[in-house]
């Protein structure tokens, strides 16, 4: 029997789900990624494998806030983002993280910025 790192037991969820939810360039992914000191997120239209809009914790404004604020703020920025290119509907790829505390935030904040996800 193997034991799994934490991070492998993620990055096998990451894939399971992967197989189940596609973007498109109409309802593109919003992909996430989080560490502990920050979170980022990207809207993929995998169809091309292009990114069209991105929002990261290292920018300027998002450095100095709480945690927690700093996902609901990126989500904000993001839908802000999404809907300067065009988009209004997304598909939520939590990335193998429970759907719970900063993931959630970003969400929340996402929706609350006008993005239908």
């Amino acid at each position: 029997m193997t034991v799994k790192t934490p991070e492998a037991r993620r990055l096998r969820r990451r894939r399971r789900v992967r197989a189940k939810v596609r973007g498109t360039a109409q309802r593109p992914r919003i992909a996430v990624f989080r560490s502990n000191q920050g979170i980022n997120a990207q809207l993929i239209d995998d169809d091309r494998g292009h990114t069209l809009a991105a929002v990261n914790w290292i920018e300027p404004d998002q450095r100095k806030l709480a945690r927690m604020e700093q996902a609901t703020k990126a989500g904000e920025l993001l839908a802000q983002r999404a809907k300067a290119a065009g988009i209004d509907t997304a598909v939520f790829d939590r990335g193998g993280y429970r759907y719970h505390g900063r993931v959630k935030a970003l969400a929340e904040g996402a929706r609350e910025g006008g993005l239908t996800i």
